[in-house]
């Protein structure tokens, strides 16, 4: 715990050396917030997770989950995700790109190489050399990214590398998703209302309000003819140019 603490003393010196009788040491303590719960702790509370490297509380780190070392401490969030990474199929960015050009057009022409970028990887070697592996069936993942956003493959080129998506009326959907499918169309459709327009009424202005506004201009049309009338062009100063410009009386 002593190292948790920096200990400040006044400066020695000849001139001050009354004060320095008077005066007593003090410490300060170096904090630092977890970057999970939050508190703000001492150092000597605080670890540095070994993945992500911020600093934790001893309350929201584990042990190396895979080798249970002491040593190697891991906030809960790295835990979290060695032990149940997230597991993606990488075809899923095709299916959404599909379901995009399905608002528009009935027929796709991808290259070999256009697809490697939609879904972010290289397309497997059997991709390259048969045409088996291009057939709408769904008991392949990558033939159920394009089958289940309604599309199928109509000319698969291994020469040029390129193939042509042909939308489907139907969309054909796996397993997994006829419950979901079958639920939503057991709901009642109802057709849609669209909300009332909130029109708003102009309010008109109080009688005070006018009362003031018609005596300021009865006003102003008084302050005007009382003002006497010189012909030609010249206009009278105001009262703020005749006080400033008042000449000194000696």
């Amino acid at each position: 715990m002593e190292r948790s603490w920096i200990y400040y003393f006044p400066k020695h010196s000849n001139v001050l050396k009354a004060k320095i009788k008077r005066c007593k040491w003090f410490r300060l303590p170096i904090k630092d917030e977890c970057k999970l719960c939050g508190r703000v702790l001492p150092v000597g509370y605080l670890r540095r997770c070994q993945r992500c490297g911020k600093t934790f509380c001893l309350d929201c780190m584990v042990p190396d989950v895979a080798t249970g070392d002491i040593r190697r401490l891991f906030c809960l969030n790295c835990a979290r995700k060695m032990v149940s990474p997230k597991t993606g199929n990488k075809y899923e960015a095709l299916t959404h790109y599909l379901r995009f050009r399905s608002a528009f057009t009935d027929t796709v022409r991808l290259s070999f190489a256009q697809i490697d970028g939609i879904i972010g990887d290289n397309l497997p070697l059997e991709a390259y050399r048969s045409t088996e592996w291009w057939k709408n069936t769904l008991a392949t993942a990558h033939a159920r990214a394009w089958l289940n956003a309604g599309w199928e493959t109509a000319e698969v080129n291994l020469k040029e590398a390129y193939v042509v998506f042909q939308k489907t009326k139907t969309q054909q959907v796996s397993g997994e998703h006829e419950k979901t499918r079958k639920k939503a169309s057991q709901q009642p459709t109802k057709p849609y209302t669209p909300p009332p327009a909130r029109i708003y009424a102009k309010r008109k202005p109080s009688k005070t309000k006018i009362a003031k506004l018609y005596a300021r201009l009865k006003n102003i049309e008084r302050a005007k003819a009382s003002q006497p009338k010189l012909r030609g062009t010249f206009k009278p100063k105001p009262a703020h140019e005749k006080r400033l410009f008042k000449p000194k009386s000696e």
